[in-house]
């Protein structure tokens, strides 16, 4: 009998592709929803996720065929891994197909933020000339301070190789990574030295509102603050704060502490006065949730995610 692999989330047409040419059946059911996906996941000996449903422990429960999840991005916070691992099920995602872009997305992020592009480009579409209004900020010579140092930590600072600022990167999980682009320090160096902090690490227990007014203060320096990571982690009531206050300088956000669990959306019914206050502030840059939404990452995931399973069935 054909291997079947679920789709629970739209992919690019290379996946399926992919995998078809690995000899699976792939089946796409796109009006389905969770309840839909637990009565017939069993069936299947692979699925592939993006953020549409969470598959916690519930639905695992139900998935006695499934061999591998193939998660089409770097995020594993809606998938039970622990239960997975507990059922022997591979948990595949593929943070080394949009690094690059959000990489680029941060650096462009805080250009616009640095060179006043956002509020200069209105400016002169509705007839003023404003230039000193709108002197930039340069990134050469300042202090950049990465908080997690994996594939998107390491793309935004190979990205700021011919920018000459100092490129610091603080990781728990990871050490002696310093290389011609970053340099590893501790927790409490990249407090004393960053003027401009980017976060790069996955929502766990541990990051859940990691960046808060506690965490804000430990900061020698009034900071700039990018986060392309997931929303959750920075406290946006304290970031506001923060804001006011001139301890954060300003600030770059692909991700919102407000998004929906498919982050398709923000949670209309749970914007509370932060968010109300955030989207007025000229020195916030907002875009939402695509720093690893290109092109160019879509067919990259997808190629990452048939490559991983072709390694887990020993397909050469």
């Amino acid at each position: 009998m054909m291997k079947k692999v679920l789709f629970i989330d739209t992919a690019h047409p290379s996946l399926q592709q992919g995998l078809e040419k690995l000899g699976f059946r792939c089946d796409y059911f796109p009006d389905f929803q969770y309840d839909d996906f637990r009565r017939i996941i069993g069936q299947y000996e692979g699925a592939i996720i993006r953020s549409k449903i969470k598959l916690d422990r519930k639905i695992l429960a139900e998935a006695c065929n499934l061999k591998f999840i193939g998660r089409v991005g770097a995020g594993m916070e809606n998938i039970d891994v622990v239960a997975a691992e507990e059922l022997g099920i591979r948990c595949l995602n593929a943070p080394e197909g949009n690094c690059s872009a959000v990489g680029e997305h941060a650096l462009g992020m805080l250009l616009m933020l640095f060179n006043n592009l956002k509020k200069g480009d209105a400016e002169v579409r509705h007839g003023l000339w404003l230039r000193e209004e709108n002197r930039g900020i340069e990134i050469e010579g300042k202090t950049v301070g990465i908080i997690g140092y994996g594939n998107t930590g390491s793309a935004f600072a190979k990205r700021l190789s011919g920018f000459d600022a100092r490129v610091l990167a603080y990781d728990k999980y990871k050490t002696g990574f310093s290389d011609r682009y970053v340099t590893e320090v501790s927790l409490e160096e990249l407090f004393t030295e960053t003027d401009i902090l980017s976060l790069h690490v996955p929502l766990t227990n541990e990051t859940l509102y990691m960046v808060n007014s506690d965490f804000l203060g430990s900061f020698q320096k009034n900071i700039w603050l990018i986060n392309t990571s997931r929303g959750k982690v920075v406290k946006t009531k304290h970031l506001v704060a923060a804001l006011k206050s001139g301890k954060v300088r300003g600030a770059c956000l692909d991700v919102l502490e407000y998004e929906g669990l498919s982050f398709e959306n923000l949670e209309a019914d749970k914007l509370p006065k932060a968010f109300t206050e955030l989207i007025k502030m000229q020195n916030v840059i907002l875009s939402p949730h695509v720093a690893g939404w290109t092109h160019e990452s879509n067919l990259k995931l997808a190629a990452t995610i048939v490559e991983k399973v072709k390694i887990l069935y020993n397909i050469r």
